[in-house]
């Protein structure tokens, strides 16, 4: 039984020769609840989220290659992302946690539960599957391909305000902040790796049909937690995957787009908490 429980603090770890950063939200005895976070974020978008995990989990938030306080790095294919989950999980010690992913964090994580079903004993899937919609995947590149130099911090929550009309000022602001670094001229820009900004790059993605045969692989329940105004997240592929991953159930968050623990924190918070028994 979970025995103790103290305030976050971060940590540096050497993987796959990158120093990584993660986030610990300890609970001495406790399962591990491992948190991968989307495209452009970071280990503290999930700071409101893992302080209520925090009551029956020891809570794991990976700040993935290139982005948030771990290294940059000069591959980011979808299989180094994976192999750096595995390697987190055995530096780590960890065995039957629970995985939690949000968009290139979901992918990752049911890839990882796919070809390590042995140690995953529950798997949540945010709004991510083995095909991306066209719209979403225009919109998230126009994103990223946006100004990314700020004179203050308040220009920067501006810029992800125009882009998200749904999210809590308190929810964005939070995202925004811990996501800056200072510039060598005294302004502000995205920590994330500036090469996956640049026009014409971005993040690679799996093959389709190699990513539909690894989630057939999942043994583990698995529950898939989709945003009901998602334009990356298709119905049709949310109906496929409820289907054809072994022992799943779809949930659907109302009042969110893609970003769904950003849009609506508290439907998705809930939605969790149901199914893990928090």
């Amino acid at each position: 039984m979970p025995t103790t429980v103290t305030a976050p603090a971060d940590h540096a770890i050497k993987l796959n020769g990158l120093t990584f950063n993660y986030r610990e939200w300890p609970n001495e005895g406790a399962q591990a609840l491992v948190l991968l976070h989307g495209f452009t974020g970071h280990a503290r978008t999930w700071d409101s989220f893992a302080a209520v995990m925090q009551q029956k989990y020891r809570v794991l938030a990976l700040d993935q290659r290139g982005h948030g306080d771990t290294e940059w790095a000069s591959d980011y294919a979808p299989e180094r992302m994976v192999e750096d989950t595995d390697a987190f999980v055995k530096a780590l010690g960890l065995k039957q946690f629970v995985l939690l992913g949000l968009s290139m964090g979901g992918r990752n994580a049911f890839s990882y539960a796919g070809l390590h079903p042995e140690e995953v004993e529950r798997l949540v899937i945010v709004d991510i599957g083995p095909e991306v919609a066209t719209a979403g995947s225009a919109r998230i590149r126009a994103g990223v391909q946006a100004a990314d130099v700020f004179d203050t911090q308040d220009d920067a929550v501006a810029q992800m305000r125009k882009g998200n009309g749904r999210a809590p000022d308190s929810e964005l602001r939070h995202r925004a902040i811990n996501n800056l670094k200072p510039t060598a001229d005294v302004k502000w820009t995205w920590k994330y790796d500036a090469v996956l900004r640049a026009p014409g790059r971005g993040l690679p993605r799996p093959d389709a049909e190699g990513a539909w045969a690894t989630i057939r692989k999942i043994t583990a329940p698995t529950l898939l937690v989709r945003g009901a105004e998602s334009d990356v997240l298709s119905p049709e592929v949310a109906a496929r995957m409820l289907a054809e991953i072994p022992n799943c159930t779809l949930v659907t968050v109302q009042d969110s787009g893609h970003s769904v623990p950003l849009d609506n924190p508290t439907g998705f918070r809930e939605s969790v908490r149901e199914f893990l028994g928090v």
